[in-house]
């Protein structure tokens, strides 16, 4: 098992997955569960600030989430939301779930039979994947970049689909609230910290799969 953590847009998502894919492994994108529950909510018109009627929408979702790298997709209550997940209303709202104790030990359950159910071993990426969900990994890894680069990648992924203000908002202010529950800032014991700022996508690959093959050895 390899366990990456790390603030948004540090580059653990795409890494975590082309990681998985070098090496024959699944790869569980935790965060997509937070927001396929987001959009859970939403769809029932459940207010972000009605925590009872989040905690209710949260550990009554019907999640199923692809581990396959190559072919990824999320479904909520039987409903495809591969590409609602990603959209700013989803964003904006994801932390309400997040932030959350009883939501949070809901998923992690899930995320841990999940990874302990795939015979294959699995990459899993998240903000607690490396304290909380795996702390027994073979690799644990927080992947940190600086807030510049965080939000010139995420600014990458989105394009023209959100404003300055709102980027901002997923990345930053997202952080911050998410910090209180969970610190995915500083590398716990036992975790490699590895600082993307100045790495390329193939150069942090590189990195990371060179650990996990001394660590799987």
């Amino acid at each position: 098992m390899i366990a990456i953590d790390g603030p948004s847009g540090s580059g653990k998502s795409t890494t975590a997955r082309e990681v998985a894919r070098r090496l024959g492994l699944s790869y569980l994108d935790t965060g997509a569960m937070y927001r396929a529950v987001a959009v859970a909510f939403l769809d029932a018109g459940v207010s972000p600030d009605d925590t009872d009627a989040v905690i209710a929408a949260t550990t009554g979702a019907d999640i199923d989430i692809s581990l396959d790298p190559d072919e990824p997709w999320v479904r909520v209550n039987g409903r495809d939301v591969t590409a609602e997940i990603r959209e700013p209303r989803t964003a904006r709202h994801v932390s309400a779930v997040a932030t959350i104790p009883e939501c949070r030990a809901d998923l992690v359950r899930r995320q841990r039979t999940l990874m302990d159910a795939d015979p294959r071993g699995c990459v899993a990426e998240g903000r607690d994947i490396t304290t909380v969900v795996y702390p027994d990994a073979d690799l644990r890894l927080l992947l940190t970049a600086t807030p510049e680069a965080r939000l010139r990648r995420r600014a990458g992924d989105l394009g023209d689909k959100v404003t300055e203000e709102q980027l901002r908002d997923q990345v930053l202010r997202r952080d911050r609230d998410d910090s209180k529950l969970v610190d995915f800032q500083i590398a716990a014991d036992g975790v490699r910290l590895l600082d993307t700022s100045d790495m390329t996508l193939p150069e942090v690959v590189d990195a990371i799969t060179t650990l996990a093959e001394e660590a799987l050895s």
